[in-house]
């Protein structure tokens, strides 16, 4: 760039004042010059005057660079998720189905007579919760697993997890012979950690939430060479949950509202992407945990929120942020996002067992509970709730059936 373009860049970037470009000259300049009288040439002061003058101009174009870098990082993150955001097609979706039909059975919708009279509305359930490892996070781990890098089949690959995400993986991955890596808080769910165990991974407990195990996992990955597998921002793993959407949609073309949990959002997201490519009439309504409305913040205010570290009893919406990818594919795709309270999201663990003879785990049960929130709503109309896993310790249930 030419000195006259980084000077007409500067004016617009640090607002001088007209006379100059550079705040630092304006400032310094008059000071400097009246403190230099003729007497002062022959002692080196106009030397030192100029080196001053541009000591003051570098740093000004160090400020300006500087500003120009943190831009340039912006367009290439842009830039970067548009990719990945292209990657997640309907064309990918159906080349996903092909592969989570080798693996996995198809779960069916099951009409709930009793469910559909109290809620005033046709209410179906879809039973993620009847897939291996007992969520629908499995259906992105397989196809990814059809795609994965020759580098992370040779090394291994790693995951950050408070649950779901990491058994899906573990069992994925052993079905590929491929080492896999599974990072957890610390004080996980024990019984969570015994299962990861069983198929075949190896348990890393690190940090106190999620999102420092995240972190470990990031630098394990660095460190060892393995391949860190991000669950929120892999285009495969959404286009292989976006199955169970096509599922829906062909099996029940008349649905007119699909409620789904939120956590990190890819769920939800690679729903709307199928809702998207099929039927954008059907309304597309999240749950999220009242204490973590990350998404619904971030919804409201048209960008991604950080929300603080909450404890809820649903560890599968326990996320302090959605990821990128997801937060993109749904800001203007959702229709409505529901917060549940603590008391509600219990509720719908009961609901399951009271409506559908079903276990699901808290946030498996959210998107019912959420239904009951949004009776009024609802009635009349086609509605899909998707239940979206059922891995609920022991010791959590107790409490939830406890008598008051």
């Amino acid at each position: 760039m030419s000195m006259a373009g980084r000077d007409s860049c500067s004016v617009r970037l640090i607002r001088a004042p007209a006379q100059s470009p550079c705040p630092l000259l304006a400032r310094n300049k008059t000071s400097i010059f009246q403190c230099a009288g003729a007497e002062d040439i022959g002692r080196g002061v106009l030397p030192c005057l100029a080196w001053t003058l541009v000591k003051n101009r570098l740093r000004w174009y160090a400020l300006v660079f500087s500003d120009h870098i943190e831009q340039a990082k912006e367009h290439n993150m842009d830039n970067h998720f548009a990719s990945l955001i292209a990657q997640i097609n309907m064309l990918e979706i159906f080349k996903a189905r092909q592969v989570v039909e080798r693996e996995l059975q198809k779960t069916y919708l099951t009409f709930y007579k009793r469910l559909s009279d109290e809620l005033q509305a046709q209410v179906y359930v879809k039973h993620e919760n009847h897939l291996p490892t007992n969520s629908f996070k499995v259906r992105g781990a397989v196809n990814f697993m059809a795609h994965i890098p020759a580098e992370a089949e040779e090394h291994g690959i790693v995951v950050a997890t408070r649950g779901n995400h990491g058994l899906a993986v573990a069992w994925a991955a052993q079905a590929k012979g491929i080492f896999c890596n599974v990072v957890v808080p610390e004080h996980n769910n024990p019984e969570l950690n015994k299962t990861i165990l069983a198929y075949g991974a190896q348990l890393i407990e690190h940090g106190a939430d999620f999102y420092e195990a995240q972190d470990y996992a990031e630098e394990l990955a660095e460190s060892a060479g393995y391949y860190y597998l991000r669950q929120g921002n892999e285009p495969h793993l959404i286009n292989g949950i976006a199955t169970m959407g096509l599922e829906i949609i062909e099996e029940l073309p008349e649905v007119d509202v699909i409620v789904m949990p939120i956590g990190g959002g890819t769920g939800c997201a690679a729903i709307a992407k199928v809702i998207e490519g099929i039927n954008p009439r059907v309304s597309l309504i999240g749950v999220q945990a009242e204490r973590m409305p990350s998404f619904y913040q971030s919804w409201q205010k048209g960008e991604k929120v950080i929300v603080a570290s909450a404890d809820t009893v649903a560890d599968g919406l326990a996320a302090r942020s959605v990821f990128e990818v997801p937060y993109a594919m749904l800001r203007n795709s959702i229709a409505n996002v529901v917060l549940l309270s603590e008391e509600e999201l219990q509720q719908g663990v009961r609901l399951a067992l009271q409506y559908t003879q079903n276990l699901a785990e808290v946030a498996g049960a959210a998107a019912l509970a959420a239904a009951f929130k949004l009776r009024r709503e609802l009635a009349g109309k086609t509605v899909v709730v998707v239940m979206t896993g059922g891995n609920l310790s022991v010791d959590r249930l107790a409490q939830i059936i406890a008598p008051a």
